[in-house]
């Protein structure tokens, strides 16, 4: 099979095309040049914007992709490019986010709506555009537009949880590594009850894979995750004891929590999918928590971020507060 991946080179993208190319597909990546994987060199390179295909269509054409995966659509126009402009001799599958359920709306706005697990058709928001007003440049992204034209189009549909592992960039782990780094004894936690799906890096690049080889999938979407969904608090346990540390979590109040903290509160709302169809269509597995915290901890001690925080005074003062 000849895969055509739209940004590809840094986290889930960079594994799902190593996993693609070593069961013997070609993989082409159209992406900027910015990071060049040094395990790429087996891998046919499109350097050039997304957003401006026609003078890459001639490179695209002459590697022929049987399957185009976008895994960098953010807004409308993103998808309606690609779709214009590669037209319908292509299979397509595009990488979507669990922020399009209709309780990830209610977890913005701080109630409690909807029950869980959700399955894929569960009620998505009625509202859009989920940033808006809130970070630069995110004022028109929401991956229900993408949705709507990639499913248009006959395309799967993969809706990915929170996803960790070696060289994620937002570093979901760090709240508690960053004290262990620093050789905190003791971090402050909220109560801990926030439940939220996750996903680790490798089992999500291997459920893309399954989904681009599969002919069988068209418009169908599909949730990514694992079966099991820890408690903040116990994941955070679970992160310390990944990295071998004895440093101990102390409870304090919510109000008191720092601000990276935060997400160890309380939320009136969970963020939990029934991953189960993946599982029965594709074989999706996903591997043991303790595991896949072990690899993730290990790259994230190994490779911390250039900026590391030196001041310590928000936690000190919120273990000041603490329960006894």
């Amino acid at each position: 099979m000849r895969v055509l991946v739209i940004g590809g080179t840094i986290f889930i993208g960079r594994r799902a095309v190593r996993m693609l190319k070593d069961a013997g597909h070609d993989v082409a990546v159209l992406h900027r040049g910015t990071h060049e994987p040094d395990d790429f060199t087996d891998v046919t390179h499109i350097h050039g914007d997304r957003n401006e295909l026609g003078p890459l269509k001639g490179e695209i054409e002459n590697f022929a992709p049987d399957v185009v995966w976008d895994n960098m659509a953010m807004f409308q126009k993103d998808a309606e490019h690609v779709v214009q402009t590669l037209g319908d001799g292509v299979r397509y599958v595009v990488t979507s986010s669990m922020d399009v359920y209709k309780m990830y709306g209610a977890l913005h706005k701080g109630t409690s709506t909807e029950p869980i697990p959700a399955d894929e058709d569960a009620p998505t928001r009625p509202e859009r555009y989920p940033y808006r007003g809130q970070f630069p440049g995110m004022d028109d992204y929401d991956k229900l537009d993408v949705e709507d034209v990639y499913l248009a189009a006959g395309a799967t549909v993969l809706r990915y949880p929170m996803v960790y592992g070696p060289n994620d960039g937002q570093r979901r782990e760090w709240y508690v590594l960053s004290r262990v780094h620093a050789g905190r004894k003791k971090i402050p936690v909220g109560s801990g009850t926030w439940l939220a799906t996750k996903g680790f890096v490798e089992d999500i690049a291997n459920g893309t894979k399954l989904a681009i080889e599969n002919e069988g999938v068209r418009g169908e979407v599909f949730n990514f995750g694992e079966a099991l969904v820890y408690p903040t608090g116990l994941w955070s346990q679970m992160i310390l004891d990944a990295a071998g540390s004895d440093a101990e979590l102390v409870r304090v109040p919510d109000d008191k929590l720092p601000e990276d903290l935060d997400l160890t509160g309380i939320f009136l709302q969970h963020l939990v999918c029934d991953c189960s169809k993946a599982r029965r269509l594709l074989g999706y597995t996903d591997t043991d928590a303790l595991d896949a915290l072990k690899t993730t901890v290990e790259w994230h001690l190994a490779h911390p971020p250039q900026k590391l925080n030196d001041d310590w005074s928000a936690d000190d003062a919120a273990l000041e507060a603490a329960i006894a």
